[in-house]
């Protein structure tokens, strides 16, 4: 019999990872992973042109050299029956009507560029649209992050509406990715529900940002057929088969049947450089307080999938080790500051921190916020602050989940994924300390990878649905981490501290002061600032 084999690509803030799985069997063949070319540009463009503050952008084309190297490694020569993908989000950008990337037409416009997801300067837009309501709005809470896209097309309309203008589409970058594969343009339900507040009711809210509903398509429902993949993509790859490419998913979400999460009353935290928090439903309940948003066939196909999370997490981690590195590299840094962090018991850093170096999400939605360490004194050690960051991170998952069960939603299984919720043992006994509840993590390489597979299988019709699925790709072994009891006291007051810092209106208030105060940019003397209407 010839083997045949489906593909899974996982779309990262900095990297894009595949992996090669056996149709047949669900065994995992071959993984490849390539760098963005230009990263994440912070700074200034590939040409140089400087970018202002809490600008953070990609470019598509690096996506592309991603696609080819890794389809080449993984594919040629072998039968590929499908390819699914999961992708950051929200990280949109405008296009033509063909799908060509305006960072490719105007490549010293940091408007034409990927506002990736981590993407900051939206915030003022968010606000105002959340000022002026609207029913859109319902399933989030009554607001909109600066992240997502309705934001992202209100800063582009209003500061480069020449930019604006020569955009025939404003697409994620996981659906302009399904386009460029398979020459059709093919949305995803998930990106358009969470990113861009879509109904299958109301469609997209209207009367928003000039000539926004032009630029945009319907979506389908994630499992859905994007196309095969073209016959140039075959000529570049050495790719045969059918190669059924899915419509694409939020990347977080992507990963949920490679864990076991495809059934109601399982709460998912897939920590990767961000958090999401991800808990499926039967049936449907009205969103609670502080909780993101919520839709239907945008995650689990016939789930209600409810969605919070943390802008920053592995991300804040990274930055304090790369800030204050222990070790020859990022890795050796990593495991001394844990060793060390490890044998230091609650509360015995006297420090508590605000998880929010990338802003906040859930339960205040602001971009504009930044991270807070309080208890510093002249005997803190390096060791103290970052033990402080990983109680904070875990703090924020607690925010979490006790604003679901405010709202009498029964979580029956924790599950944490991702390669950090593996390899930082540290990590994931403080998380089951902090919640009081036992969290179970998958024994499963390239989860996320893998759970965009499964994707690619469901739309290529060879499995039945997601738990079939599951069943043939996902994870077969949980190892479980109990909460310890000596714990608790400590962390219910370190936990309280972290509630009234996080919910002081001072604290805010100062955070956005800081802001006002802070140069803007990094234009040249004298060029005005854009005003916000």
């Amino acid at each position: 019999m010839i083997a045949t084999y489906i593909i899974g690509l996982d779309y990262g803030t900095g990297s894009a990872r595949g992996v090669l799985l056996d149709a047949a069997t669900g065994e995992q063949i071959a993984s490849h992973a390539h760098a963005y070319r230009h990263d994440v540009m912070t700074q200034s463009l590939p040409d140089g042109t400087l970018l202002p503050r809490s600008w953070a952008l990609q470019n598509a084309a690096d996506y592309l050299e991603a696609a080819q190297e890794i389809l080449d490694v993984l594919g040629r020569g072998r039968i590929i029956e499908s390819i699914g993908l999961g992708f950051s989000a929200s990280s949109p950008m405008p296009a033509t009507t063909d799908g060509t990337a305006l960072s490719e037409l105007y490549p010293g416009e940091p408007h034409a560029y990927v506002k990736l997801w981590k993407h900051r300067a939206a915030q003022p837009y968010a606000d105002a649209i959340n000022r002026r309501g609207g029913s859109f709005l319902r399933n989030f809470g009554g607001k909109l992050s600066g992240e997502w896209l309705l934001p992202k097309a209100a800063e582009i309309a209003h500061e480069a509406p020449h930019i604006w203008s020569a955009a025939g589409r404003f697409i994620e970058s996981g659906d302009w990715l399904v386009w460029q594969l398979t020459g059709h343009e093919v949305r995803s339900l998930g990106f358009a529900a969470y990113k861009a507040q879509y109904s299958e009711a109301e469609g997209y809210p209207q009367g928003i940002v000039p000539g926004l509903s032009e630029r945009l398509s319907v979506p389908h429902r994630i499992g859905s057929p994007g196309g095969s993949l073209s016959e140039a993509w075959r000529t570049r790859t050495g790719i045969s088969g059918r190669a059924i490419v899915a419509v694409a998913v939020i990347d977080s979400h992507v990963v949920l049947p490679a864990v076991g999460a495809v059934s109601s009353g399982c709460l998912v935290g897939a920590l990767g450089t961000s958090a999401v928090y991800l808990f499926l439903s039967e049936q449907f309940r009205p969103l609670p307080p502080g909780i993101e948003g919520v839709a239907k066939d945008g995650s689990v196909r016939d789930l209600w999938c409810y969605e919070a999370g943390q802008a920053g997490f592995g991300d804040t981690l990274a930055w304090f080790v790369k800030a204050f590195p222990r070790g020859a590299d990022e890795a050796e840094s990593f495991r001394v500051y844990n060793h060390e962090a490890a044998r230091l018991e609650p509360g015995a850093n006297h420090l508590v921190a605000l998880d929010w170096w990338n802003g906040n999400r859930v339960p205040l939605a602001d971009s504009n916020l930044s991270g807070l360490l309080i208890g510093l004194t002249t005997e803190t050690t390096g060791v103290d602050i970052y033990r402080a960051l990983i109680e904070s991170l875990c703090f924020g998952a607690r925010t979490v989940v006790d604003l679901f069960e405010a709202g009498d939603f029964a979580i029956d299984r924790v599950i944490l994924t991702s390669g950090l919720a593996q390899n930082n043992p540290l990590l994931v006994q403080v998380m089951a300390d902090v919640l009081g509840r036992t969290v179970e993590v998958p024994t499963i390489a390239h989860a996320t990878a893998v759970g965009a597979a499964v994707h690619g299988a469901v739309a290529a019709e060879l499995v039945s649905g997601f738990a079939e699925g599951t069943a043939r790709y996902g994870a077969r072994t949980f190892t479980p981490c109990q909460p310890r009891p000596e714990s608790a006291d400590a962390y219910r007051v370190l936990y309280g501290n972290y509630r009234a810092l996080s919910g002081s209106r001072t604290v805010c208030d100062a955070m956005h002061d800081l802001n006002r105060a802070a140069p803007s940019s990094l234009d040249q003397p004298g060029e005005k600032t854009k005003s916000v209407v």
